[in-house]
C-alpha cells in the first residue's frame, strides 16, 4: 500500500484513507486528517440531523483556494454498504429525472465522505419519502451589512413565528449569514411551506423597510437583510448543523443560543459570529446539542 493510504476499520466497516496530510485550508493549516477528525468527533450530534435525508456535497479535492464541485449522485466507487436512495430530481440541470443520493446515515459514511474532501454536507428540509418536518429561513445580509444586523430580524422572526406556536432555534451559516430552523409537523407540501414562510418576511419586511427585504432582486439587499423563505422549496438545500464550511478558516455552521442572538441584536459582547471546528468541539461539550428539539417533530403551520 503506498506510504500516503490508511487501512482502518470504523465500526466495522473497511476504509481507506488517503493523503491525510494535505492541507485543505492553507490559511489554517487545516489538513484532510484534521477534517476527518472533527467529522468524526462531531459526528454524535451531526448524525441525527443528517438521518434519512438525502446530501449534497461540495468538494475540495484540493483544498478551498482551489475549484470544487457540487455532487449529489453517488460517486464512482461507492462502497456497497452506504445507503444510496434513488429520488426525483426537481430543477436538475442536467435534465436526470432521478438521481441516486447517498444518505449518510452513520460514522462509517461520513468518515468516507470527509475522505472525499467532502468539506461542505447540504440537505432538505424533507426526509426520503416524506413531506418537510423542518422550515428554515435563512437571513441573508446584503453588504454593508453583516451577521450583527441579522441578529435583530432573527430575534423578530422568532417573535412572529411564536405567535403563530412555532418555535424556531437559531445557527450561524458558517459564512456571513445566519439561518432559524423550526420543526414542523411533516404533513404539509414544501409549497405550502415555502408560501407561509413568504409571508411572514413579507409581513415583517412592511413593519421594518429599513432593515428587512423579503424579494430576491440582489439591487435592494444592500445594508439590509434578506429573508429566503425560498429555502423550503424541495429542491433546495440547506447546509447541515455542524457542517464545515469552505472559507479561509475551518468555519462551522454553529447552533446558537437566543441569549447570543439576543446579545448581538442589543450589540452587546461577546457578539455572535462565525465559529472554528475546534470551537463547535467546545460548544457542544458545554451546551450538547442545541438543535435537538428539530428532531422531535412540531406543529402544523397556519394555513
Amino acid at each position: 500500500m503506498p506510504a500516503d493510504r490508511l487501512r482502518v476499520d470504523v465500526e466495522g466497516r473497511p476504509l481507506e484513507l488517503s493523503n491525510l496530510d494535505k492541507v485543505l485550508y492553507p490559511a489554517a493549516g487545516f489538513t484532510k486528517g484534521e477534517v476527518i477528525d472533527y467529522y468524526t468527533r462531531i459526528s454524535p450530534v451531526l448524525l441525527p440531523h443528517l438521518r434519512d435525508r438525502p446530501v449534497t456535497r461540495i468538494r475540495f479535492p484540493n483544498g478551498v483556494d482551489d475549484k470544487s464541485f457540487f455532487e449529489k449522485n453517488t460517486p464512482a466507487s461507492t462502497p456497497d454498504w452506504v445507503r444510496v436512495e434513488n429520488l426525483p430530481a426537481p430543477g436538475s440541470t442536467k435534465g436526470r429525472e432521478t438521481i441516486d443520493y447517498v444518505v449518510a446515515d452513520d460514522l462509517p459514511t461520513l468518515v468516507w465522505l470527509a475522505n472525499l474532501a467532502a468539506l461542505e454536507l447540504h440537505t432538505p428540509q424533507w426526509k426520503v419519502g416524506e413531506h418537510p418536518d423542518m422550515m428554515v429561513v435563512d437571513l441573508d445580509p446584503g453588504p454593508p451589512a453583516g451577521l450583527a444586523e441579522c441578529c435583530p430580524v432573527a430575534v423578530l422572526m422568532r417573535d412572529r413565528l411564536a405567535d403563530d406556536g412555532i418555535d424556531s432555534y437559531p445557527k450561524t451559516s458558517g459564512k456571513k449569514g445566519m439561518q432559524l430552523c423550526c420543526p414542523i409537523a411533516g404533513t404539509q407540501s414544501s409549497d405550502l411551506v415555502s408560501d407561509y414562510a413568504r409571508r411572514i418576511a413579507q409581513e415583517l419586511e412592511k413593519a421594518h423597510p429599513k432593515l428587512i427585504v423579503s424579494k430576491m432582486a440582489k439591487n435592494l439587499r444592500p445594508g439590509k437583510v434578506f429573508i429566503d423563505w425560498s429555502q423550503n422549496n424541495a429542491a433546495k438545500t440547506t447546509v447541515a448543523p455542524y457542517s464545515l464550511r469552505a472559507q479561509s478558516v475551518p468555519s462551522v455552521s454553529t447552533p446558537l443560543t437566543w441569549d447570543e442572538v439576543e446579545a448581538g441584536a442589543r450589540g452587546r459582547k461577546p457578539a455572535v459570529r462565525q465559529f472554528t471546528a475546534a470551537e463547535v468541539l467546545a460548544r457542544v461539550e458545554e451546551y450538547d446539542d442545541l438543535l435537538a428539539p428539530l428532531l422531535d417533530g412540531g406543529p402544523e403551520l397556519p394555513v
